[in-house]
C-alpha cells in the first residue's frame, strides 16, 4: 500500500492546497476530511468558507498528509449541492460513527444541509 493510500485509510487532519477563487494564488490551510460510505468528504460547520469557494472555482486542489505518511496527492473536488445527497451523507456520518458524527451528533442536521459547505473528493490515479 502507498504512503498516499495508508494515508487515506487511516489520516483525520490533512493541509490542502486550493486556488484562490479572486486571486489565482495558491492557499493552504488544515482541514480534517471524512470517509463516508467508501468515498472521501471535506465540509464544514454551516456558514460560508473560503477553501469552499476556491474549489468551486477551482476544482483540482492538493492534498498534504502528515500522519501517518508525509506526502501529497493531487485531487478533484466534487460540490454535493444537492440537499438530499448532502442529508445521505450527514446521516452516514452519523450512522458510520465517524468523527464527524460527534458534531452533527449535537447540531440539526437540517442546518447542515441548508448551510454547511460539502465536498466528494477523488484523489487522482
Amino acid at each position: 500500500m502507498s504512503d498516499a493510500a495508508t494515508a487515506l485509510a487511516n489520516d483525520l487532519v490533512i493541509d490542502i492546497t486550493t486556488t484562490g477563487a479572486k486571486t489565482g494564488e495558491p492557499r493552504r490551510l488544515e482541514i480534517w476530511f471524512h470517509r463516508i460510505g467508501g468515498k472521501y468528504y471535506i465540509t464544514g460547520s454551516p456558514g460560508t468558507r473560503g477553501w469552499y469557494a476556491n474549489l468551486l472555482e477551482h476544482p483540482q486542489f492538493t492534498i498534504h498528509f502528515k500522519e501517518t505518511a508525509q506526502a501529497d496527492l493531487a485531487a478533484a473536488a466534487r460540490p454535493v449541492t444537492d440537499e438530499a445527497e448532502k442529508r445521505q451523507v450527514f446521516q452516514a456520518a452519523v450512522a458510520e460513527q465517524t468523527k464527524l458524527a460527534q458534531y452533527l451528533a449535537d447540531a440539526d442536521i437540517e442546518d447542515w444541509v441548508a448551510r454547511s459547505p460539502l465536498i466528494e473528493f477523488v484523489p487522482a490515479p
